[in-house]
């Protein structure tokens, strides 16, 4: 029986000519990664086990991005945590305040991560890492504590869930709605401890930045990683983002599952079909069409995240804010996942065209979308979210309720005060001009 594509990187880093789904192996790993919940845990738990060096200065990445720029004392002395072990280790990847970004916009635009790789983090998301043809998943902090010491890990294999794309998306429908649409399909354990691997004609289609949001909410079905296949707009992407440490660069090796992989499920999905797709409170399997979601008035609106705070996601939103107001009692917080991303939105007017709509423009971080800081909701209040999570209580108060949606929706439903699509606003506005135009004869 062949292996799939997962399975390879899993059985190259352990060093064996094949595995299986179930198969307890011990891999070496290409990149660990923390942040400032879970790094402060893994670097006690690293000296408790009786390590002094990190088993690889390059290969140990430190990103403080929950809660930073620090909201109080207790999360500078987490953040603090993070600069004094990146100091006396000499890490050559800890990313500060000024040079930060949210770790999983971060590592791919620095050209830390590569195809091919086995990447740990002590983040859920870091599966984010699967569009570049990587093998990433999340682990506890523990775990990562030896993995930041011994530079490998042990995995149990994950069988395969295969996701067959064919068509070309719609007008408005990114990768935030592709995920969200399959994860509606299969429920948020339709993939629990498996490998999603996209395929087919229709990943062409689809941006980097579609891939990442993505690969990002695999988790939100319950599998160990996604993963796509390095292709043309792969390997230009890694190209363009090629890491400044010369000690990163000599990796990078592409992967493909072989024809007779096993595959518990294959679904195919048609991406001329899917619908700008929202998820309803409190589960990102509650999906409804944009068509299906009736009047649902919101207060706030956040756009960012690792989920979507990327390039493309800053120019959908400018795209449908420009020359229009924000809502009356909506508030709209836009986030850029990185520093380079937030040069390029100054540079290319979009922060202005945030601000003059009524938003306001934060420095990167994860902000409210673990309930961190930076617009966290009250009991009764309603938000619309591009990102990754919206469990109850996930965003501030229990009573509050969180909708998840692409940058398109969430852009849409800040102008219109209520969840809506552009295409909706834009018929709005034509129908506020024909009676005003009826009005003046």
């Amino acid at each position: 029986m062949g292996m799939t594509m997962t399975q390879k990187i899993l059985a190259a880093h352990a060093g064996l000519p094949s595995v299986r789904a179930g198969q307890f192996i011990e891999a070496k790993i290409d990149i660990a990664l923390a942040n400032d919940i879970t790094g402060p845990v893994s670097i006690r738990e690293f000296y408790k086990m009786g390590a002094q060096k990190v088993f690889d200065r390059h290969k140990v990445v430190l990103v403080p991005d929950h809660f930073t720029p620090n909201k109080d004392i207790k999360a500078a002395e987490l953040a603090k945590q993070l600069r004094e072990f990146a100091k006396e280790q000499e890490l050559t990847n800890y990313f500060e305040v000024g040079r930060m970004g949210i770790e999983h916009a971060l590592l791919p635009e620095q050209g830390i991560v590569t195809a091919g790789d086995v990447v740990i983090g002590a983040d859920s998301h870091t599966c984010t890492y699967g569009a570049l043809g990587a093998f990433a998943t999340g682990v506890g902090s523990t775990d990562l504590a030896a993995g930041m010491a011994l530079g490998q890990a042990w995995f149990r294999v994950p069988s395969a869930i295969r996701v067959d794309l064919i068509g070309k998306p719609g007008k408005w429908v990114s990768g935030k709605d592709v995920i969200l649409h399959l994860i509606g399909l299969i429920g948020v354990d339709g993939a629990r401890y498996q490998s999603i691997e996209f395929t087919g004609p229709g990943i062409r289609h689809l941006s980097m930045d579609d891939r990442f949001a993505i690969a990002n909410m695999a988790i939100e079905a319950g599998a160990k990683n996604g993963i796509f296949p390095v292709d043309e707009q792969t390997r230009a992407y890694l190209k363009a983002h090629r890491p400044a440490n010369q000690a990163l660069l000599k990796r990078r090796r592409s992967f493909k599952a072989d024809k007779d992989a096993n595959y518990e499920k294959i679904y195919t999905l048609d991406l001329a079909k899917i619908r700008p797709t929202v998820a309803f409170p409190h589960l990102p399997e509650n999906t409804r069409t944009i068509d299906q979601v009736g009047d649902v008035y919101i207060d706030q609106v956040v756009i960012g995240s690792c989920t979507n705070g990327r390039m493309e996601d800053m120019e959908m939103a400018a795209k449908i804010l420009k020359g229009r107001q924000v809502a009356p009692g909506v508030r709209l917080i836009i986030i850029p996942g990185t520093q380079q991303i937030y040069l390029n939105c100054v540079k290319k007017g979009y922060a202005e065209i945030f601000v003059k709509a009524g938003g306001v423009f934060s420095t990167p971080t994860c902000g409210p979308c673990l309930g961190g800081h930076m617009g966290i909701l009250a009991a009764g209040e309603r938000c619309v979210a591009t990102t990754n999570r919206n469990f109850l209580g996930r965003m501030g108060h229990v009573e509050s309720e969180v909708y998840l949606a692409g940058p398109a929706v969430a852009a849409a439903s800040a102008i219109s005060g209520k969840i809506s699509s552009p295409e909706q606003i834009g018929k709005s506005k034509k129908q506020g001009e024909e009676q005003s135009d009826g009005k003046s004869i």
